[in-house]
């Protein structure tokens, strides 16, 4: 059942690739952006614990997979027949403690051989395969994991958190005594020593400050809420309001 309506989806895509003037338009490039809005709109049902809009986003999500498959067909690149093969091939090459005769403890491990196998397959380093256009912090987030991943990590939590304040102090020196592309230098070494921290302590900091983010949508929101509802425009009020409502919200938000 499910192979086939896998099958009755691409035929769909197809058919739309012929009859209709927009599809047939659109190329790798012309919906890679759409492509990355889709994958954000999964995250973001994911997080609203919203099944119903998972189920769509994720529909979304693979219709993308099958429309930019069935492009480079056409242009004689690949088959959508090689991405199914291509991700088998890997999952299987890459779980030799699952599909051969490779021994491990816990998940640690499991992380370790992963590494390890991506450079046996021809990767020069452990920090390759991370795109280019990834936000910065979960960039950060991703090279600091894959460095651990081979045992470059910190032994103690006091440690990694001392590097952050040793960051912080070079930051505020920089603010006295050098120039603003050397201070913009410390502040992304704050910011790099912080990810790090987090990371060791096992939270997440691209979700960490994706709460953080709309807690201040909500709270602000609240603001500019309540001062519409004294007819006041939120320009036009003072930092004592917008304050007293920003603790008020804190009671909601």
């Amino acid at each position: 059942m499910l192979k086939s309506k896998f099958e009755e989806l691409v035929d769909i895509v197809k058919k739309l690739r012929k009859e209709c003037p927009w599809d047939r338009e659109q190329t790798n490039d012309s919906i890679k952006a759409a492509t990355i809005e889709e994958a954000y709109e999964v995250v973001d049902a994911i997080d609203k614990k919203d099944y119903d809009e998972l189920k769509k986003e994720l529909g979304d999500l693979l219709l993308h997979i099958v429309f930019h498959s069935i492009i480079a067909e056409e242009d004689n690149k690949f088959k959508l027949e090689e991405v199914i093969d291509s991700i088998k091939e890997k999952l299987i090459h890459r779980h030799p403690h699952v599909f051969g005769d490779v021994k491990v403890n816990n998940s640690s491990d499991v992380k370790r051989n992963w590494e390890m196998i991506k450079l046996e397959e021809g990767r020069e380093s452990v920090l390759e395969g991370i795109p280019e256009h990834l936000p910065s912090l979960q960039k950060a987030h991703r090279l600091q994991e894959k460095a651990a991943k081979v045992g470059f990590d910190w032994k103690r939590k006091e440690d990694v958190w001392k590097k952050v304040e040793e960051e912080l102090n070079e930051m505020h020196e920089a603010e006295n005594n050098k120039s603003i592309i050397e201070i913009e230098e410390e502040i992304g070494d704050v910011f790099f020593s912080l990810v790090n921290y987090a990371r060791f302590i096992g939270i997440n900091p691209e979700y960490a400050l994706r709460k953080t983010n709309h807690k201040f949508i909500n709270r602000f929101s609240y603001i500019e809420k309540s001062l519409k509802e004294k007819d006041k425009k939120i320009g036009e009020s003072s930092l004592e309001e917008m304050d007293f409502y920003w603790n008020e919200s804190k009671k909601l938000f």
